[in-house]
């Protein structure tokens, strides 16, 4: 998938106004994914994205492997984003279900298995419906 169809994928998925608005969404999820895993993960993510959007799993703060719950997750991506943090589920949930389109399952499985079970729930829900409550 191109940069251009996964920002445009995000930006209809989450129902957002414009690129800017996707590529922001886009941005402080895949940065705060990236905190989250470690030994390389976020490497091999990256390594199958377009590389403008790799570089959001690649920067400084990456690989660090944070331990944070997925109600911290939210937390994270609503203050890089600068929206309120139930806006920021609904992206990060968009942006998830991108991810997970232009990454090959096997890396997927890979992350998956970096991160707590309640993760489970951002991984499955995907960018329609509801997604159970986070505490």
């Amino acid at each position: 998938m191109k940069h251009d169809e996964f920002i445009g994928q995000v930006q209809h998925r989450a129902r957002l106004s414009s690129r800017g608005e996707a590529e922001r969404a886009t941005r402080a999820t895949l940065e705060t994914l990236a905190e989250r895993l470690a030994g390389g993960e976020a490497q091999d993510l990256a390594a199958q994205l377009p590389p403008e959007i790799g570089d959001y799993l690649r920067d400084t703060w990456s690989a660090k492997g944070e331990r944070f719950s997925l109600h911290e997750f939210f937390q994270r991506v609503s203050l890089r984003e600068r929206v309120d943090v139930q806006k920021a589920t609904f992206h990060a949930r968009a942006v998830i279900d991108v991810l997970k389109e232009s990454v090959s399952q096997g890396e997927i499985k890979d992350a998956r298995a970096q991160l707590p079970a309640e993760f489970n729930r951002l991984f499955e829900a995907g960018s329609e419906g509801t997604m159970p409550q986070v505490q």
